[in-house]
């Protein structure tokens, strides 16, 4: 798919100015759009029809977003791009919503250009071909093809944009890989936010460290971040 491609979009959102202002703006693009107003029909929809990407509200009626995300990737094993949309400015808010399955994230008041280029950024990623080589690094390992990350004996599941954090450190292991670059890798040349970064890596770390064993993403204050095995330290 190209970035000019029309694409079929769900929005879910309750608030029916917001969601009214998106479609006629997504449609004006040349996008098909369909629109929910609250969590069960945002979720039938999402399961039963094929769509190139979601934006989902965190505050639903009927289902929050967050219960919806989750049931979406774990029920329904399904891979469609989520981008969420949160009034919440709390960094706990933004993790929360990653850890669920969500892709990526805007905060309102948002530019509704911006909205458009997150959702194509998301569905060009999902659609781009990765590079076949494993990674390992210590006893961690991860499959681009398959898009398998092992840890020892567990199997770790990632969001898109937390993946392609972990595979840019990896891939650089055990050099520093400084904040800029780690935005371009996933951004290109239009980083969101400055606690965007910070939220992403925080659900990769909670992934890749967070079952007790030796850490292996380090933090260089001021500098940025590294992957390294313990017993390289």
């Amino acid at each position: 798919m190209t970035s000019s491609s029309p694409l079929h979009i769900l929005v879910i959102e309750d608030n029916p100015d917001l969601a009214a202002n998106v479609c006629d703006f997504l449609e004006a693009k040349g996008h098909a759009v369909d629109v929910a107003g609250d969590g069960l029909t945002g979720l039938h929809l999402a399961v039963t029809q094929n769509y190139d990407a979601i934006v989902l509200d965190i505050v639903l009626p009927g289902m929050d977003g967050l219960t919806l995300c989750r049931k979406f990737r774990e029920e329904a094993m399904r891979t469609t791009p989520v981008l969420m949309l949160t009034a919440r400015d709390a960094l706990d808010d933004r993790v929360a919503g990653l850890e669920c399955g969500a892709d990526d994230y805007v905060l309102k008041p948002f530019a509704l250009r911006e909205l458009e280029a997150r959702l194509k950024a998301l569905v060009r990623r999902a659609s781009s071909a990765v590079t076949p080589s494993v990674l390992r690094v210590g006893d961690l390992e991860y499959d681009p093809a398959l898009i398998r990350v092992r840890r020892g004996t567990r199997t770790i599941t990632l969001p898109p944009i937390p993946l392609k954090l972990l595979e840019t450190l990896m891939r650089a292991a055990p050099r520093v890989v400084r904040r800029e670059e780690l935005e371009r890798a996933v951004w290109g040349d239009a980083p969101p936010d400055s606690d965007a970064l910070r939220a992403h890596l925080h659900v990769v770390r909670a992934a890749i460290d967070g079952a007790g064993e030796p850490p292996l993403i380090h933090t260089l204050r001021g500098v940025g971040y590294r992957m390294m095995a313990p017993d390289a330290l």
